[in-house]
């Protein structure tokens, strides 16, 4: 048994270290062609000459710095519309009573069920007929709601003891207050579980951007990525993987320095 067990820990260990270098092997060959001339972008040799030019080139040849201010703008307001909306939405789901309110917390379920991609004939349409095509709100306002916060919050909300409520309610505060300062402070491991998922998500989101932009003043980053790595910027492999790892850059130094706030806020925010 002995045996058995320490030889299915090494092939446990063994079997998640190859899957873990096979995952981050596009991103070493990202990292050394973008500090290596060109020359060696498909020719590994430990005495190349590291360079940044390839960033400056790439910094140089799109808007880059344009694009990074329309995906923070977007990622902010995204997430600031889901964090108010989803927390009243979870509140009311998870204290207050009112009609339909098992149909209408079913409905939001079922969201979850739908492919956001079955719905983007029907988003543009939407955006068209109030004006909003090519527009920076356009590609986040079909987000603002997220059938997944809500159920995350609600399910946090409901495991917060209502003697809370009723101490509060004696302090003299209204629902809003009551909501505000006891369900939202011991929500917030719940809520910043909830905001890393939605910024990654959206920081990468690429589908919907494309069809509802048309130009560079409204372009997020995986957009004016996109664009920049078509066959008119010509196979430059070394420039394309800088200007990738400038896109993607801000998400990895956001996970690497808050890697264990990030662990520790989803096992706090655990389902009960």
């Amino acid at each position: 048994m002995i045996g058995e067990t320490l030889f299915d820990r090494v092939l446990i260990r063994g079997g998640g270290a190859l899957l873990a270098f096979v995952w981050i092997l596009p991103l070493l060959y990202a990292i050394w062609a973008a500090f290596h001339p060109a020359a060696f972008e498909a020719r590994f040799d430990l005495t190349a000459p590291l360079t940044l030019d390839n960033f400056a080139s790439a910094w140089s040849q799109a808007p880059f710095a344009r694009y990074f201010l329309n995906t923070i703008l977007l990622v902010t307001m995204i997430l600031v519309a889901q964090l108010v909306l989803c927390t009243l939405a979870a509140f009311a789901f998870a204290r207050l009573e009112f009609p339909g309110k098992t149909i209408l917390f079913t409905l939001i379920l079922m969201q979850l069920l739908v492919m956001p991609d079955i719905l983007l004939v029907e988003n543009y349409k939407t955006m068209r007929a109030l004006g909003l095509v090519d527009t920076i709100i356009a590609i986040g306002l079909p987000y603002f709601a997220s059938g997944f916060a809500i159920f995350l919050l609600r399910q946090t909300f409901m495991t917060i003891p209502r003697e809370l409520d009723d101490a509060a309610r004696v302090e003299g505060c209204s629902l809003l207050g009551l909501l505000w300062r006891v369900y939202v402070p011991l929500g917030k491991p719940a809520m910043l579980a909830f905001g890393l998922v939605s910024v990654s998500h959206h920081w990468n989101n690429f589908l919907w951007p494309l069809i509802i932009t048309n130009s560079v003043e409204t372009r997020p980053l995986t957009v004016g990525l996109s664009i920049f790595a078509t066959t008119d910027s010509g196979t430059a492999w070394a420039v394309i993987n800088a200007a990738t790892l400038m896109t993607s850059a801000p998400l990895l130094l956001g996970f690497l320095l808050f890697q264990r706030q990030f662990v520790q806020s989803f096992m706090r925010a655990g389902i009960k």
